[in-house]
């Protein structure tokens, strides 16, 4: 049973620390979901969407899990969530936030971390500019889904929900905070990697 895995035929970082298994899968993808509700407790509160480090987490998660094991660990945090664990933002739980205004960044957070894993599996998680770009990317993604769900959501609320008052509610007031996180996760994955591959030569 433990022969069976979830991980792709390209390596990623857990697999340089994890023997190969269902058992190694299913820790790893725990841990995204930790460390995903850790940093989404990191928040600057905003309305209608608060900067939080869930992002940053979600690169990570990716990045270190790969495709599949990064998606489902995102899928996971958004379903705990939702069944009322308190690991959305500001300890938030419940199907109500999925369905509010920031629902679409969390469901956002599987696609992303999706597309990063797969290009770790691409080794596009070494050196510094592909990485940048990977995260970048990843990020994007992130937006690409949960503006269109804000827009819906404020609509929905009564309130103006235009193409401006959607960018200013939820796309402007964190492209600085975006690009932050992005570049710290273009950093931390190559050195992990230095770190790994320098204890496997020892």
């Amino acid at each position: 049973m433990s022969s069976i895995s979830l991980a792709a035929s390209r390596p990623v970082l857990i697999d340089r620390v994890l023997p190969r298994g269902i058992v190694a899968d299913i820790s790893a993808v725990t841990a995204g979901v930790a460390v995903t509700a850790l940093l989404a407790q990191v928040a600057i509160p905003l309305w209608p969407v608060p900067v939080t480090g869930q992002t940053l987490a979600v690169l990570l998660v990716g990045a270190s899990l790969g495709a599949a094991r990064g998606a489902i660990s995102m899928a996971l945090y958004a379903v705990v969530g939702g069944l009322g664990l308190p690991i959305f933002s500001d300890a938030a739980s419940g199907w109500a936030v999925i369905a509010g205004p920031t629902g679409g960044y969390i469901l956002g957070f599987i696609l992303a971390a999706a597309i990063v894993g797969w290009a770790a599996e691409r080794e596009w998680d070494r050196g510094w500019l592909k990485p940048a770009v990977t995260f970048i990317g990843g990020s994007l993604v992130v937006f690409a889904v949960g503006l269109p769900w804000l827009a819906l959501s404020l609509g929905q609320l009564g309130l103006p929900n235009d193409a401006q008052s959607v960018l200013i509610g939820g796309f402007y007031p964190f492209i600085i905070g975006g690009l932050i996180k992005a570049a710290i996760a273009a950093a931390l994955l190559p050195l992990a990697w230095k770190a790994v591959e320098k204890r496997r030569d020892a």
